[in-house]
C-alpha cells in the first residue's frame, strides 16, 4: 500500500466504525496514530487495539467543535507521538443526533451539524496547518458524503458538502508548500 513509518496521523471520529478502520489502517502502514473520539472510552479502546497489534497510538478524546480542546489535545499528542503529518477529518454525525429529514428539523437543530462538519474541520485544519507548512509536508484528508453533492433530504448533508469545500479552499491556499488537502467522498452503498 504505502509506507507511513515515522509519520504521525490524527484521525477524528476514530472511536468506532469507519474512523476506527482508518486509524487501524494508518497504524498498519507504520504511522503513529492519535485516535480521537468525543467519548474517551471509545478512543482508548481503538488506541489499545492498535498498540496490541504492535503499533503506536494515543487516545485523544476531544470535541472537534472546541478549538481550545483541539489545540490542547494536539499538544498532548505532539509530546507523546510527534507533530501531526496526516490529518483525517472523519468526525461527522454529532453525538446524539440522527439522520433526520431536513423538513422535519428546526434551525436550532442545525447548529450541531455545522459545529462538527464545518467548524470541526476548520478547527482541526487550523491547528495542524502551520506546522505542516513549516515542515513542508502534510496531508489533510476530509471524509465527506457524496449525498451532499447530489442532494439529499437529510439535515446533515449540506454541512458534509461544506466540509469538502473547506478542504478544497485549504488545498489551494497552501499550494506552494508540500502540504496538501484532499476531500474524499464516500458512498453509503455496498
Amino acid at each position: 500500500m504505502f509506507d507511513l513509518t515515522g509519520r504521525v496521523a490524527l484521525v477524528t471520529g476514530a472511536g468506532q466504525n469507519q474512523g476506527a478502520g482508518i486509524a487501524r489502517t494508518l497504524a498498519a502502514q507504520g504511522a503513529a496514530v492519535a485516535v480521537n473520539d468525543l467519548r474517551a472510552e471509545r478512543a482508548e479502546r481503538v488506541a489499545e487495539e492498535i498498540r496490541k497489534a504492535g503499533g503506536r497510538a494515543l487516545a485523544v478524546p476531544f470535541d472537534v467543535a472546541d478549538f481550545a480542546a483541539v489545540t490542547s489535545a494536539l499538544e498532548r499528542a505532539g509530546s507523546a507521538l510527534g507533530a501531526v503529518d496526516v490529518l483525517v477529518n472523519n468526525a461527522g454525525i454529532p453525538e446524539g443526533m440522527g439522520m433526520a429529514q431536513f423538513r422535519d428539523t428546526q434551525p436550532a437543530e442545525w447548529r450541531p451539524y455545522l459545529d462538527v462538519n464545518v467548524y470541526g474541520v476548520m478547527n482541526c485544519v487550523r491547528a495542524v496547518l502551520d506546522g505542516m507548512c513549516a515542515r513542508r509536508f502534510g496531508r489533510i484528508i476530509t471524509i465527506s458524503s457524496g449525498a451532499g453533492r447530489r442532494g439529499s433530504r437529510s439535515a446533515s448533508r449540506p454541512t458534509r458538502r461544506a466540509r469538502a469545500g473547506r478542504s478544497r479552499s485549504c488545498a489551494t491556499s497552501r499550494s506552494r508548500t508540500r502540504a496538501s488537502a484532499s476531500p474524499r467522498t464516500r458512498s453509503r452503498s455496498g
